[in-house]
């Protein structure tokens, strides 16, 4: 052998050595002779007594008695090129991850084994130090081999999208680690925490351990403050009970049932709760149902719509609409939003729905100006959806709009919001000005609900901001809110800014309104958003009333 080949020679202890100094050893078991070998550091792993080989019933025996089960499924013969990933505890010593596959039609398996540790950079997110998605199902796999009851319950963090608009995404990260810290804290010892998603974590424990929801959500639901906010994160919670077993539920399935009760939970509004049942699967069904009907909706025209007025609160005259999405279902009737605006975003249909609601809008009060002339320079305000700013051509579709139906400068008004602008404030400068130039007025939505810098909001070319409807409902009897609202009011007119309150729920928050100089004033107190015809006809009792009428109080 020459020089050279003699030193790429395989040199098998030196192997023996780098695996014990790893604290790692090889394994091979052949179930025919009923012989497991160890090769390697087989003391600190707990296989000191196996070593250098042993039968499966030795190996199992070692094992910490809860573990049996895992030990004796690791030993089960299997089809060449199952893969196998069991974590063991043996006897007084720390957790070992046993990895391999079965080799030679079933006949044998090998692998390695080693500490945990040695694997954790592998199997947990990185940003929580929890168990991963992946090894977080691996894991529920191996405990369900035991017989016992047990419970998975996910808790899906509410309006994380909202954070990320508010805060950006590296602080919150900053909470969802904080989070992640608390839940391990909160569930140790034989309990599996994890994250399995962007805004999902996880716990399965065996049952008998208290009331888990509460406990997830007592962990969770904790204020905490980051960067000088104060975040009160609250938490919608699925779950779903599960036998441990022979005959116990894939990981996966399991999580599938789960996530369902999660839906259900987050439909009833932040901080649900639910458990899953069969009746669930049912309203899956319905679901994909409402997806493929939803797709039809926009090309069979069921998509409408709806106009709620703005109006003058100073005159009483009725000075715009605001133009919101409805879908009039062939069997359902008309279905809530709440029920459709997640799904369609879900489905990637928001763009297609903005340009649908424009083209409406527009269309519409073009012909609105003609009929009523006296309406004097109407408007009529459209939501841009959540990175609808972003969208290609959105500049060219809305000068196209304009255009096609000769509206006026300004009378198509386009509402943004503070978490679109703060993602890339210079980006949507831009765009906020070319917008400007072919002839559309912008307004600011939701202000005072978002945490914008107040020099963006000065240089960018808005012509409107519109006060969340919160604080207007509640300046009546909240001294905080009614100083809010004369703030922006304030702001709106240092920066030669119009201000639409939303939440005008009566003829009282009128007149605090008007008191305060605010523009204009919508809400339930004038009229919710109605049909086109509808619309059309208040506007004209209002044009012939000389003012729009008003409820004295809230119902």
């Amino acid at each position: 052998m020459s020089t050279r080949q003699s030193a790429l020679a395989w040199d098998a202890s030196m192997a023996i050595e780098a695996l014990a100094a790893a604290d790692s050893a090889l394994w091979v078991w052949t179930p025919s002779e009923d012989r497991l070998r160890v090769t390697g550091a087989s003391r600190p792993l707990g296989l000191g007594p196996l070593a250098p080989e042993c039968s499966g019933a030795a190996f199992a025996a070692v094992a910490m008695p809860q573990d049996r089960a895992l030990a004796e499924a690791l030993l089960k013969p299997q089809a060449e090129g199952t893969e196998i990933a069991v974590r063991l505890r043996m006897r007084d010593h720390p957790t070992c991850l046993w990895r391999g596959v079965w080799l030679e039609d079933g006949l044998r398996a090998a692998g390695v084994v080693a500490l945990e540790t040695t694997f954790a950079g592998s199997d947990r997110d990185p940003l929580t130090g929890l168990l991963d998605r992946r090894s977080f199902l691996a894991r529920v796999g191996e405990t369900l081999t035991r017989a016992g009851d047990y419970e998975l319950v996910v808790a899906d963090v509410d309006r994380l999208r909202r954070l990320n608009e508010a805060l950006g995404h590296e602080r919150v990260d900053r909470v969802l680690s904080a989070l992640g810290s608390r839940l391990a804290a909160a569930f140790s010892g034989d309990d599996l925490p994890a994250r399995i998603g962007e805004d999902e974590f996880a716990v399965l424990v065996r049952k008998g351990t208290g009331h888990v929801p509460g406990r997830l959500r007592q962990a969770l639901e904790q204020p905490l403050r980051v960067a000088g906010f104060d975040i009160y994160p609250t938490v919608s919670i699925g779950a779903v009970t599960a036998e441990g077993g022979p005959d116990a539920p894939d990981p996966g399935e399991l999580l599938r049932r789960v996530e369902l009760a999660v839906e259900q939970a987050k439909s009833a509004g932040r901080g649900g709760a639910a458990a899953y049942g069969r009746a669930l699967e049912t309203d899956s069904l319905s679901r994909l149902a409402l997806e493929s009907d939803l797709r039809n909706a926009f090309v069979r025209g069921e998509i409408e719509a709806f106009y709620q007025p703005i109006v003058n609160l100073k005159t009483g005259a009725v000075a715009g609409f605001e133009a919101l999405c409805r879908w009039r279902h062939p069997k359902r009737g008309l279905v809530p939003p709440d029920e459709f605006l997640t799904l369609t975003d879900e489905m990637g249909l928001m763009n297609e729905l903005g340009l649908l609601m424009m083209t409406q809008a527009a269309r519409q009060l073009a012909e609105w100006l003609k009929r009523h002339p006296m309406a004097g320079k109407l408007f009529c305000s459209v939501n841009l959806s959540v990175g609808e700013i972003e969208r290609p051509n959105l500049v060219e579709d809305v000068a196209r709009i304009i255009e096609e139906t000769g509206l006026p400068r300004g009378a198509l008004k386009l509402e943004v919001t503070e978490g679109d602008i703060m993602r890339d404030t210079a980006s949507a400068a831009v765009v906020l000005a070319r917008l400007k130039e072919v002839g559309a007025s912008l307004a600011l939505d939701d202000f005072g609900t978002g945490f914008s810098s107040l020099s963006y909001l000065a240089r960018l070319p808005f012509d409107t901001l519109k006060i969340d409807r919160y604080f207007v409902l509640t300046m009546d009897r909240d001294e905080g809110s009614a100083k809010i609202v004369r703030s922006v009011v304030n702001l709106g007119r240092d920066l030669s800014l119009e201000v639409v309150a939303e939440g005008v729920e009566n003829a009282g928050l009128a007149a605090l309104l008007l008191q305060d100089n605010c523009h204009y004033g919508q809400g339930f107190g004038y009229a919710p958003a109605l049909p086109a015809q509808e619309a059309e006809v208040y506007l004209n009792e209002s044009l012939s009333d000389g003012a729009a009428p008003i409820r004295a109080r809230s119902a």
